[in-house]
């Protein structure tokens, strides 16, 4: 998020003020500068936080700024410096932040250009009247005073040049004749048309010779002249129709003024709103130009969208400045692929490139370009010291103009980028309409899931667990259902994933722990003889995030839960550490009373010397276990052997073992011959919501429950 607070926001406005100052010249003390900056500031977080950016608030920033006359050229390169460098780390690394980033640097550059072309035209405005009055002047004086003519003539700061009706240049002043590098006397001696340059306005002597004509008296434009010795030099130019006593055309007078500096100052600022200035190739504004030209007028539109793997790695190890070195690299050699007619490579986000083509031979086409570009950004790297080697993952998609637009051909080559890196990373993928179609419905899950937590659309249910031995209720497990509003009742394993991939399962997994332990409380005060333990199941996420053991005691703490009810259930892979050793915090927890379990035993690690190492208190059987025992007298599967060596394993290291997906009697009883603990499964119960688990708890107080039977 950006710098929401008072105290962030100062420090920002400081930053910004001290880049500001090194730019050049400023018009105004610090303290004004600074007053001025701290309120755009303000005025930059409302929109980064808005829920639809509005290009208009941006681009009055920019405008602020030229309105206190800051109009030095490094001005617009320092202020979009500072928004990217701190606004982007402010925000983090969600891509719905740093686009919403991109889009405030553009519409405040482009905010920045326009109020300064408008600045410069008023103050052209103010000149170019102050010229036509001397001109009305000079009108007069020819036809009273020829030495008041004269002087005006000669004088004026502007090039004021006189031609007869066949073209013939008669008179100039010196200022023209310096702006165009001629002598006075050479210059007199051309004619208009010699002065014709190839940038002139297509309908530019259509109006000259309207003009003559006597058809028209003024006309005024932007005109380009060769200077004497090749140089270009470009004005804005007024010519005028000087008529005799009669009202007949005389001769006609220019009047120009030289405004190279300023169209070169309105180019780079064009420049550096359209271009990336670490790489000089386009940016996200000009690729979304470029695409509506397509659009507009091609048939056919590819797309590469690129990415590189593991970038991240480079900027943490070897810092950002080898990091932006190799962005440069790559965008050298990728816009060496995009050298062919109707190819345009440009950078989307940090490490995000893409190259446009307009109307491609079709699918062929697209993925030999696809496999030159991972040719060649393979290749090794020599970065100063470093050498290295990086590869890429890349969206491809080849599509009709007609039925699509631009947003919807970078979404779904957004997608197809997505899908290369979950295929193994380093190759193309070609868009697939029906995959994704899928992958926008996960993304759009995604996207609903902090909302959904906001609305209270995630439930839990509780599956009973049974004692095999006596078969009595003695722990449930909680699972979570989201009630999409659309979608209807949603499993975990529909949401689960994409809450690991987005970070929202530790929000997610809080909440649930929460609202199992405030239940399993509730049933303790109810039924305390009963000693119903609450199993919880942890994600990876949740296993490694540093806060957890300081979470659990919180909720047990608020929620009145006894610890020793609570069982965290974790998988093998979720209760190890990255380096294959046992997590630390789990020492904690079971220091506490908490009970860990192992969930789905037997499909991870199965390293079973860790066991007498780790605080676990219960091993659950994975259902394919279960599935394949038989009679008795049918003679024991390897399934059955297996099952029973853990069950006396386990409890010869004092770990009791739970089995899962108990579908039928023989199983449960085999599972209990077998010494296995307790049950959990269809045969017992499906999950159930909290009201019908209490009404069997209340049967549970005089008969034991055995559900499904």
């Amino acid at each position: 998020m950006p710098p929401q607070d008072a105290a962030g926001r100062a420090v920002f406005a400081r930053r910004w003020r001290r880049r500001v100052a090194r730019a050049g010249f400023v018009p105004m003390d610090h303290g004004e500068l600074g007053k001025l900056l701290r309120r755009l500031t303000g005025r930059l977080c409302v929109l980064l936080r808005a829920p639809r950016f509005d290009p208009r608030a941006a681009g009055e920033i920019g405008a602020a700024l030229v309105g206190a006359h800051l109009t030095e050229p490094a001005v617009l390169a320092a202020t979009v410096s500072v928004i990217g460098d701190h606004l982007v780390a402010a925000a983090g690394a969600g891509p719905g932040h740093r686009e919403r980033v991109v889009q405030i640097q553009g519409a405040v550059a482009a905010g920045y250009v326009r109020a300064l072309r408008a600045a410069t035209m008023a103050e052209q405005e103010r000149l170019n009247r102050a010229v036509l009055d001397a001109h009305a002047t000079a009108e007069r004086a020819l036809r009273t005073s020829e030495e008041h003519l004269r002087a005006v003539f000669d004088n004026a700061a502007v090039g004021i040049g006189v031609s007869s009706m066949d073209g013939r240049i008669v008179r100039v002043n010196q200022a023209f004749a310096d702006l165009l590098g001629y002598p006075v006397e050479e210059m007199c001696g051309l004619l208009v048309p010699q002065l014709t340059h190839p940038s002139d306005p297509p309908d530019m002597w259509r109006l000259y010779d309207e003009m003559i004509r006597g058809d028209r008296d003024h006309v005024r434009l932007e005109k380009a002249y060769y200077r004497k010795d090749g140089a270009v030099v470009r004005t804005d130019m007024t010519a005028s129709l000087i008529r005799d006593e009669h009202g007949a055309p005389e001769f006609t007078i220019a009047m120009v003024q030289d405004i190279t500096d300023r169209l070169r100052l309105q180019d780079r600022l064009e420049h550096q709103a359209n271009h990336d200035p670490l790489t000089g190739l386009p940016n996200r504004a000009m690729i979304a130009a470029h695409l509506d030209r397509i659009f507009a007028g091609a048939t056919r539109v590819g797309l590469c969208y690129l990415d590189l793997d593991g970038f991240k790695r480079v900027n943490d190890t070897l810092g950002h400045q080898v990091g932006d070195e190799l962005l440069v690299a790559v965008a050298q050699r990728l816009a060496a692929c995009a050298g062919e007619p109707g190819r345009v490579a440009g950078r989307m986000s940090g490490d995000e490139f893409v190259l446009v083509v307009a109307d491609p031979d079709g699918p062929q086409e697209l993925s030999a370009l696809a496999e030159r570009l991972l040719a060649a950004l393979t290749r090794p790297y020599q970065l100063g010291q470093h050498r290295m080697r990086v590869s890429a993952s890349i969206g491809v998609v080849d599509s009709e103009v007609r039925g699509t637009t631009p947003a919807e051909l970078m979404k779904a080559a957004d997608l197809t980028l997505y899908v290369a890196k979950q295929e193994g990373r380093g190759r193309f993928v070609m868009y697939d309409a029906d995959r994704n179609a899928r992958q926008a419905a996960r993304y759009e899950l995604a996207a609903a899931m902090p909302d959904a937590l906001d609305r209270h659309e995630f439930t839990l249910v509780y599956q009973p667990l049974v004692s095999l031995a006596d078969q009595r209720l003695c722990g449930v497990e909680a699972l979570v259902r989201w009630r999409h509003p659309v979608l209807g009742l949603l499993a975990p394993d529909e949401f689960i994933p994409l809450a690991e991939e987005t970070g929202v399962i530790l929000q997610l997994g809080r909440w649930v722990l929460e609202q199992a332990c405030a239940q399993a409380a509730e049933w303790a005060r109810r039924f305390p003889e009963l000693r119903v333990s609450m199993s919880v199941n942890m994600t990876v996420s949740q296993a490694h995030e540093p806060s957890l053991p300081f979470d659990v005691a919180d909720i047990l703490a608020r929620t009145g839960l006894d610890p020793a009810l609570l069982v965290l259930e974790l998988t093998e892979s979720a209760i190890m550490d990255t380096e294959g050793a046992p997590l630390r915090a789990l020492d904690g927890l079971a220091q506490r009373g908490i009970r860990i379990a192992i969930d789905d035993f037997g499909t991870g690690y199965s390293n079973l010397a860790y066991l007498r190492r780790l605080p676990v208190h219960t091993l659950k059987l994975a259902g394919p276990f279960v599935n394949g025992l038989r009679e008795p007298g049918e003679g024991g599967s390897v399934d059955e052997q297996i099952v029973e060596t853990i069950v006396r394993l386990a409890h010869a290291i004092g770990i009791s073992v739970t089995a899962e997906a108990v579908e039928t009697r023989l199983q449960a009883d085999r599972l209990r011959d077998l010494g296995c603990d307790t049950g959990q499964g269809w045969l017992f119960a499906r999950p159930l919501p909290a009201d019908e688990v209490t009404a069997l708890l209340i049967g549970e107080t005089t008969a034991p429950i055995y559900v499904n039977t």
